[in-house]
């Protein structure tokens, strides 16, 4: 199968697991410049009010322009308690966030200096939780043009809000569902706790 081409992001959305599931291997492209408003440093959960963004600060580059691998974490803020007691508090009555819990945690007590670290690890473990059984490994220049990008697949648009989302998704059920309705493509997380094994079943 072909390897896919992807870019680092946070809790990654639900296509982008969908896209893996469907292909071979899995590049993670850590030699694109970082760009704001995208999945790099931001994820989307579902909550009691409706859809909220968790975005990690970042420490600015002293050039216009840094390369993903280069990007670190910024501390401002206290974000990490604050998005893991978001995360909490929106999933705390899902069906199976009781059970998946320990498994993050760990993700929000720990200090990560780079941000294509922190993502990187992030999605192994949902990878590991959901059975998704591919390698995954870090490009070696950009669109790892070493290979003549033979039989690769770039799908590194993915992490740009509002793309690879699909006209009709496939529903599952979310805690606030009957409030908000159907809410598409957030975090992996949200279908991981709410589904639970049945992760790999939705993709």
């Amino acid at each position: 199968m072909d390897t896919l081409l992807l870019c680092s992001a946070y809790l990654p959305p639900v296509s982008f697991f969908t896209a893996i599931n469907s292909g071979g291997d899995v590049l993670i492209e850590q030699y694109d410049n970082y760009c704001k408003q995208t999945y790099r440093n931001r994820c989307r959960i579902a909550t009691a009010s409706g859809v909220q963004t968790l975005t990690i600060p970042i420490v600015k580059a002293d050039t216009p322009k840094q390369l993903m691998k280069d990007v670190r974490i910024s501390d401002h803020g206290d974000w990490r308690r604050q998005h893991w007691n978001a995360l909490e508090s929106a999933y705390m009555n899902s069906p199976f966030f009781m059970y998946y819990q320990d498994d993050f945690r760990t993700f929000y007590e720990k200090k990560y200096d780079f941000l294509i670290d922190f993502n990187t690890e992030l999605t192994l473990r949902i990878m590991e939780l959901a059975g998704i059984k591919k390698n995954l490994r870090m490009t070696g220049s950009y669109g790892n043009t070493e290979s003549g990008n033979q039989g690769i697949i770039d799908l590194r648009d993915l992490i740009e809000p509002g793309k690879g989302e699909p006209n009709n998704p496939k529903t599952y059920w979310q805690v606030f569902k009957q409030k908000h309705g159907f809410l598409p493509n957030l975090s992996a997380v949200d279908l991981l706790f709410n589904m639970g094994p049945e992760f790999s079943c939705y993709i």
